[in-house]
């Protein structure tokens, strides 16, 4: 017996929850199909645990920068019982109980497309007037000699965890890379990453990925750039990873942070119309629809594949269905790495710049050069601010910082390359002293043309 709906979303991670629930509250009929817990990835073992795990190193390396402070200590089992606390531990009966109570059909299941309009969840069939896929990504495990011989691990068992290795190897240089080697070793375990490329955080400005290193290096992080996993084996007790420059690390756990891919194999979104890529991203227009009656939002289409984005594109689909379409824009999206200081950045890079042959201004800032706020935040200081202006527009189209809080200010910059916001209205900004933003107006006012630096 087949069962219908207004709108079927496929998927309840961060994405499919806004969309789902911006649809309820407008009166549509909507069934949920999830099948693992509904707040997805992000809220159970990516986003939600990490940030929480991160949180206390942090406000004990802040404590112990911060004058007339003492004694500041980590406390693991007290860390980790939070973290389950935020995650739920692991249970989402509250969120089917929520969304039945608002009145959508909430289904437990494998769900895949069967044809236009038409699912099955199960042994349920389900046909709607409108589907959303928002069905996330799952991490990418490469293949690795001997892996099957050690322990290893990806985000998921990282961030549950209930005891911490003595040492570990975190393989991959990206903001999940990043992340994971700052709580382990802020924690005490004894951190190696390993990263193919010769720079962290390679989508980022060159400088971001030198600081990024720098200080990793300082919270005792051991960065190897440049090598690459080669075989994994164990002796004895022991485990190794061997490298392609002759070296090895030893190591009690490794940990992949090797990327994520759109989790679409095997879905049926073909028998829909749905077109993918080479990397199986859903392919979407700038409503983000697939095809007739077909949506896509999230980690699933591959656009820039985080939390707040899939949120953004919830609120893009469902305003669509209901009528109220509008183009998804991308510009001016923060991008933070939550390390020690935070990674914060908005905008294109210099290298996208050129490639689109825009006249480019540019700054850097030393914070604590150029600022109170630094001083009365912390001793010995540390931070720095980078702008990339348009010349000929006259806008701010590029920025990112590597301070405390950056990924609270940041979004200052988010705003005016967002909005187009003149720099002759960001060289009048007032900013509230003593404050990091104040920053923004200080790299105004000794941008650099190009030309200057070539």
């Amino acid at each position: 017996m087949e069962e219908h709906f207004d709108v079927a979303v496929l998927g309840m991670g961060p994405g499919g929850e806004v969309a789902a629930s911006r649809l309820l509250k407008a009166g549509t009929k909507v069934a949920v199909i999830e099948r693992e817990l509904i707040g997805g990835e992000c809220a159970y073992w990516a986003c939600v645990p990490s940030k929480t795990l991160l949180r206390p190193p942090e406000a004990r390396t802040a404590a112990a920068r911060a004058a007339g402070v003492r004694g500041a200590e980590l406390d693991w089992a007290a860390a980790s019982d939070y973290r389950d606390y935020m995650i739920r531990h692991l249970d989402d009966k509250a969120q089917v109980d929520g969304y039945t109570g608002q009145g959508a059909t909430v289904i437990k299941a494998e769900g895949r497309m069967t044809g236009p309009g038409t699912l099955q969840a199960g042994d349920r069939t389900i046909t709607a007037d409108h589907i959303i896929i928002a069905t996330g990504s799952e991490a990418v495990i490469p293949d690795l000699e001997g892996a099957e011989d050690v322990t290893t691990w990806t985000n998921r068992e990282t961030f549950t965890s209930t005891t911490l290795p003595g040492r570990a190897v975190v393989i991959g240089g990206s903001a999940v890379g990043v992340e994971t080697a700052t709580f382990l070793a802020r924690f005490g375990v004894n951190v190696t990453l390993v990263h193919r490329g010769t720079g962290l955080l390679e989508r980022e400005e060159p400088r971001v990925g030198e600081l990024a290193r720098l200080y990793l290096q300082e919270a005792a992080v051991k960065v190897r750039l440049g090598v690459r996993a080669v075989r994994a084996r164990r002796d004895g007790t022991d485990s190794f990873l061997e490298l392609d420059d002759g070296t090895s690390v030893s190591t009690d756990v490794v940990i992949f942070a090797t990327g994520r891919r759109p989790r679409s194999k095997d879905l049926g979104f073909e028998t829909a119309g749905v077109a993918l890529d080479a990397r199986g991203a859903v392919q979407v227009d700038e409503h983000c629809r697939a095809a007739d009656n077909v949506w896509a939002i999230g980690d699933a289409t591959g656009v820039m594949p985080f939390t707040h984005v899939a949120k953004y594109q919830g609120r893009i689909v469902a305003d669509a269905i209901l009528g109220r379409p509008r183009p998804a824009s991308y510009e001016g999206i923060p991008r933070v790495v939550f390390g020690d200081p935070e990674i914060a950045a908005a905008g294109i890079t210099q290298a996208q710049a050129d490639e689109q042959g825009r006249a480019t201004a540019f700054a850097e800032l030393d914070l604590p050069k150029s600022l109170t706020r630094p001083w009365t935040y912390e001793q010995e200081p540390h931070g720095n601010l980078g702008l990339l202006t348009d010349t000929d527009e006259g806008i701010l189209i590029g920025a990112w910082a590597v301070s405390p809080l950056a990924g609270e200010w940041i979004h200052q910059a988010s705003l005016a390359i967002r909005a187009k916001v003149p720099i002759a209205v960001l060289h009048d900004q007032v900013a509230q002293f003593p404050s990091y933003s104040e920053a923004f107006q200080t790299a105004l006012d000794n941008l650099k043309y190009r030309k200057e630096t070539l």
